[in-house]
């Protein structure tokens, strides 16, 4: 039997590209979201309506024009008609344009699945508007994005990704909007870690470039490049039964790993 392809789950960016068209479009969520997702406009659009601008600025994590952007932005989401872009398109940030996702097929795209507040979960290649909300912001009366989303979610990613193997690049924020122990009792997910040279979590820019860099090269090359993957001196470990995507360090990396072993 052919092996399913992989599907990586691959976080959003804040930083969007405005403008698009609108077209109509399906995209592979958006059957079973529907309401869900009607019901997170509606919350907004009326949390926000009543708010402070000091509590908008909060809440969209925006400031001047750019919150002005996303409270036009917002209030334009409960329109039959919105200007959508695909996701690959509509997101701008580093992960992003590292991935390169306009130089993969089609069928790439759609193996990349990406958390949202607003959807729920869409694939690269589904069409979105533009909006700004995080996903660990909540929202009366829904409470907290990746609560809300968690249960719907995980069941529709579960049926979506069948026994496919799931590799997740998620930061901690975006990976809360899923039951990944429930999704591993029926296929396999694969937990990337991106650390430093001293153990731990990694974040800004580099970390989030080799992180595109990565997805792409499951989605180009398979599964079996990733225990072999290097880039500008970021390498592959398997340390406590996770990968871990280790940065460049004045310490001895080897020296780090075996430590980390005989802890």
């Amino acid at each position: 039997m052919v092996a399913a392809p992989l599907i990586v789950l691959v976080p959003p960016s804040e930083a969007k590209t405005p403008g698009g068209t609108m077209r109509a479009s399906v995209g592979a969520f958006d059957t079973v979201l529907e309401e869900d997702r009607r019901d997170v406009i509606k919350a907004l659009i009326a949390m926000l309506d009543g708010s402070t601008t000091r509590r908008q600025e909060i809440v969209l994590n925006a400031r001047g024009p750019l919150l002005e952007r996303a409270l036009e932005s917002t209030r334009h989401l409960a329109d039959e008609r919105v200007a959508r872009l695909a996701a690959w398109r509509r997101y701008s940030g580093v992960v992003w344009s590292h991935l390169g996702p306009a130089s993969l097929e089609p069928a790439q795209r759609r193996r990349i699945l990406v958390p949202s507040s607003l959807y729920g979960i869409t694939t690269a290649e589904d069409r979105i508007a533009d909006f700004r909300l995080k996903m660990n912001v909540g929202v009366t009366p829904l409470g907290t994005m990746s609560t809300f989303w968690r249960p719907k979610v995980t069941p529709a990613l579960a049926a979506h990704a069948q026994r496919s193997t799931i590799v997740n690049l998620l930061p901690l924020e975006h990976e809360a909007a899923l039951d990944l122990g429930e999704l591993a009792s029926t296929r396999r997910v694969v937990r990337v870690q991106f650390l430093d040279g001293e153990g731990g979590t990694t974040v800004g820019h580099d970390a989030k470039a080799v992180k595109g860099i990565l997805a792409r090269t499951l989605l180009t090359e398979g599964l079996d490049a990733l225990s072999t993957f290097e880039w500008q001196g970021w390498r592959s470990v398997m340390a406590e039964g996770t990968f871990q995507i280790v940065s460049p360090s004045q310490r001895n990396l080897d020296g780090w790993v075996t430590k980390r072993k005989k802890a």
